[in-house]
């Protein structure tokens, strides 16, 4: 995905929210609580990003939040996030957030099961916004569903009401398994259907052995035995590092959700009639495609103990190898550097009042598909002069651009930050703020070229100097 840059002139530093990076277009409905039995009782906003140079859309992927307040505020920002967009681009996909409006003291499965209402709300607001957007093929096209906690409840239950509409689904520390398997909500109809879809179960280790999260950790296990057994094509990715958090989880999720596209999706010029869906690509279950825990995982005292026998379905070799990483390390590995900044340019301003005039700096990147974006480093004929950002962040993983959250989301605004020059040259001044830089040239054409950094900590080569434009 190609995201614009903007390093603003500006005389102080100043702070965007990191949406402001990924370029749109972005659509929004807003439904209010229902009152009527069976609909929604709670509010809903769908936040939906489209790729913009995508005439056709293919499918959705879906970054559904988990339960409680604190969830719900976090899934508000999860189609404004640059690495899960860079997936959907590559796919010809639209990303859509939800943010439900639970109330602290509200049954979290009042939307988590979507036979609630929130079934019907989702596809609701896909008409809608498809109308909105002008994709009609928004309200037919296929689903991926990456779930969190609650969110995994409510992807599991939503394969088996749609899985003709179901590429694939990764339900991160949580499943509605256990409480359909107990009673505790009707069990939903596990048609052969259903057992075709590919699934990754993916808890965190720590979840084990705690009084709270336990439930996440079993339920994805024996969901995984379960339908494993009935030859479904499932996985099961512990996260060695993380409890009910989402980790570095994304870096397994992505490539997996590519892979399951790359097996499912109908053919690009495959014919369809309008308001009709697309018949989806059945997967292999050839062994090749099988992985295992280690011996030394497995044996008494081992990370994994009690799980030699288990086989779990990969979409592919690369995702195989990546996830033998994961369940080893928590991260899967990366050697090959991000793309390049390009279309690096300089815009010179008419003078203000204190200044002879300014230079506004603006680069177009590539996100790094396998790691994301983490930063730039900022060249002024061959030296450093700045890194955005200056200190990155990686609270619950990987430093990244946009800092990640407990669920999987981009902070609402990213780090501010503020720098200034300790030996500007003769005549200049340099003032850095959170995404604006100023450089006020008073003679002189300095040569500037940017770097992009990916959360592996890799470089990319630098760009090509800036070439100058006029207003």
């Amino acid at each position: 995905m190609s995201i614009r840059i903007l390093l603003a002139v500006v005389a102080f530093c100043w702070t965007l929210p990191s949406a402001v990076l990924a370029a749109g277009p972005y659509y929004e409905v807003k439904y209010e609580a229902s009152t009527t039995e069976g609909e929604l009782q709670m509010p809903v906003t769908y936040t939906v990003w489209l790729p913009p140079e995508v005439k056709t859309l293919r499918g959705v992927i879906v970054h559904q939040h988990g339960c409680g307040t604190g969830a719900c505020q976090g899934g508000a920002t999860a189609a404004y996030d640059l690495h899960w967009q860079e997936l959907a681009r590559r796919y010809d996909c639209a990303l859509l957030g939800p943010s439900y409006g639970q109330e602290e003291k509200q049954n979290c499965r009042l939307w988590c099961d979507p036979r609630n209402g929130s079934d019907k709300t989702f596809r609701r607001a896909l008409d809608d916004l498809a109308k909105q957007s002008s994709h009609a093929e928004l309200a037919t096209v296929p689903w991926c569903l990456w779930g969190h906690s609650g969110g995994g409840f409510w992807a599991s239950i939503m394969m088996t009401l749609h899985p003709e509409r179901t590429v694939a689904v990764w339900c991160r520390s949580g499943t509605a398994f256990i409480p359909w398997e107990k009673g505790e909500i009707p069990k939903p109809n596990l048609t052969p259907a259903v057992y075709e879809i590919p699934v990754m179960c993916n808890p965190g280790l720590k979840e084990r052995d705690d009084k709270r999260f336990a439930g996440a950790w079993n339920g994805c296990l024996e969901m995984f035995r379960a339908y494993r057994k009935a030859g479904a094509p499932i996985g099961f990715a512990p996260d060695p590092r993380t409890a009910h958090e989402c980790g570095d989880s994304r870096y397994l999720a992505i490539p997996w959700f590519a892979a399951c596209l790359e097996l499912r999706l109908p053919e690009k010029e495959s014919p369809t009639k309008e308001g009709t869906v697309q018949k989806l690509r059945s997967v292999s279950t050839d062994k090749k495609f099988e992985s295992k825990f280690t011996a030394e995982q497995t044996k008494a005292g081992g990370k994994y103990e009690g799980l030699a026998e288990e086989v779990i379905w990969q979409p592919s070799e690369a995702v195989a190898t990546a996830w033998a990483q994961y369940v080893e390390t928590g991260a899967t590995e990366d050697k090959t550097p991000p793309p390049a900044p390009t279309n690096v340019r300089k815009l010179i301003t008419p003078g203000d009042v204190l200044h002879k005039g300014n230079t506004h700096l603006y680069w177009d990147v590539a996100v790094d598909f396998e790691s994301g974006l983490a930063g730039f480093v900022i060249y002024r004929d061959g030296e450093v002069i700045a890194k955005i950002p200056q200190k990155p962040v990686g609270k619950f993983g990987r430093a990244l651009y946009q800092p990640m959250t407990y669920h999987d989301t981009p902070e609402k605004s990213s780090t501010e930050l503020s720098l200034k020059d300790a030996k500007p040259k003769p005549g200049e001044t340099l003032i850095f703020g959170h995404w604006s830089y100023l450089e006020e040239t008073v003679k002189g054409s300095p040569k500037y070229q940017v770097k992009a950094v990916n959360s592996a900590g890799l470089e990319s080569e630098l760009s090509k100097p800036a070439y100058k434009v006029g207003l």
